[in-house]
């Protein structure tokens, strides 16, 4: 019975399943009790006059959803920082800048096609001025959830799997650039944003004192970086991204997901292995406490932030990538045929977390922000349109790292 249960529980941890279980609870308290599940959420842990979320008498309070959105997700978006960081790094995918021209270019219209569309139906819609800042939120792809439908659709030995991996990353850092510059949480003020600065020049001697555990570096350069994007206006959950380049790390990349990377004790992936399963209980909390919306609240944002990541994101993919590939004849990577691009945007479309993310710091909480929610929760429909349009349109499964076509 306890393996059972371990093995259980070890599932859940390696597909990241709890963030679903805890969306789903949230979900369902919400449209059980309302009133109960608000009164949670905005559950008062401390007031002070200096940090937290502002009041309208001025002073500010730490509640559930402050601690969870703002303070422990900086280290889900600090995991995915790392990703970005090590691409970058010799041998990883951003570090060849031929090869990985078609999957940027093509994550850049992954989050094109989606705003622009989201723009496009608010505008017909004559909602314009109420609905336009959440364009960002269809522009995301949730790395994981993508990662597990392609891996179902394609098999794990298909060319596509790096290809989409390489494409999750790149969308991952240019939503995280979204997210800092256009989504500020009050009016920026910009010299707070020394604190980082200062976090930042702390880790590098750190990293010349040869400081090798992770705790140096996140409790004191960390939490002067968090202190000053919170102060600054910028969203908090950020706070760690600056300090992450400074940690030593290993001088290859061996890519996202890949095992061999379990036994690599350099602090970066030490701090990464350390943090992987308490993020998934933190998503778990983060699906919980953003998730609960009344199925009452669909409306329109829901069925524009459904259309830009069900429609616009494989359509951006998929016109992007062909027109560098054939109009700049960039080329393909091998495996990848214009049919394999367009399953992968839809397997993109999948845009879960950081859509439900986005939706908080877009919207004022109300119906607006409830409805725009609901568009990111429906978002898994991408992995059914994924496996119908991969059926339709025959593509073969790769089982094997040896390349073995599937029968």
């Amino acid at each position: 019975m306890a393996k059972s249960s371990n093995k259980v529980i070890a599932f859940l941890f390696e597909n990241s399943l709890f963030l679903i279980f805890g969306a789903f609870a949230g979900l369902a308290w919400a449209n059980i009790d309302h009133e109960s599940y608000e009164h949670l959420l905005h559950l008062e842990l401390f007031a002070n006059n200096w940090i937290g979320t502002l009041q309208a008498n001025g002073s500010r309070i730490i509640d559930l959803h402050f601690l969870v959105n703002d303070v422990l997700m900086v280290l889900f978006f600090a995991i995915a920082g790392k990703e970005v960081w090590e691409a970058a790094l010799p041998g990883g995918p951003l570090s060849n800048p031929r090869r990985a021209a078609v999957p940027i270019i093509s994550a850049v219209g992954g989050m094109a096609g989606p705003a622009l569309l989201y723009l496009l139906g608010a505008s017909m819609l004559g909602q314009y001025d109420q609905l336009s800042n959440g364009w960002a939120i269809p522009c995301a792809t949730d790395i994981a959830f993508s990662y597990m439908v392609a891996r179902l659709v394609f098999g794990p030995g298909h060319p596509a799997i790096p290809f989409l991996l390489l494409l999750a990353i790149a969308d991952d850092a240019m939503g995280l650039l979204v997210l800092a510059v256009f989504y500020p949480q009050e009016e920026v003020q910009i010299l707070w944003m020394l604190l980082p600065v200062a976090g930042v020049i702390l880790g590098l001697i750190f990293r010349r004192l040869r400081l090798q555990s992770f705790w140096w570096y996140i409790t004191i350069p960390g939490i002067l970086s968090w202190i000053g994007f919170a102060k600054s206006g910028i969203h908090p959950a950020l706070g760690l991204l600056p300090i992450i380049p400074t940690m030593p790390h290993a001088h290859v990349d061996k890519g996202l997901f890949d095992w061999e990377e379990l036994n690599d004790k350099d602090t970066l992936n030490s701090f990464e292995h350390w943090f992987k399963n308490p993020v998934e209980i933190i998503l778990a909390l983060f699906g919980f406490l953003n998730a609960g919306v009344v199925f009452s609240a669909i409306g329109s944002p829901t069925f524009l932030v459904l259309g830009g990541l069900l429609l616009g994101k494989p359509i951006g993919i998929w016109l992007s990538g062909m027109l560098v590939a054939k109009g700049l004849r960039f080329g393909l990577p091998d495996g990848i045929t214009p049919k394999v691009l367009l399953v992968i945007g839809f397997a993109g479309g999948i845009g879960f977390t950081v859509a439900l993310f986005v939706a908080t710091v877009a919207f004022e909480p109300g119906a607006v922000q409830d409805a725009a929610k609901m568009g990111a929760l429906f978002s898994f429909a991408a992995a059914i349109l994924t496996y119908l349009v991969a059926k339709v349109i025959r593509i073969e499964k790769i089982d094997g790292e040896n390349g073995s076509t599937a029968h």
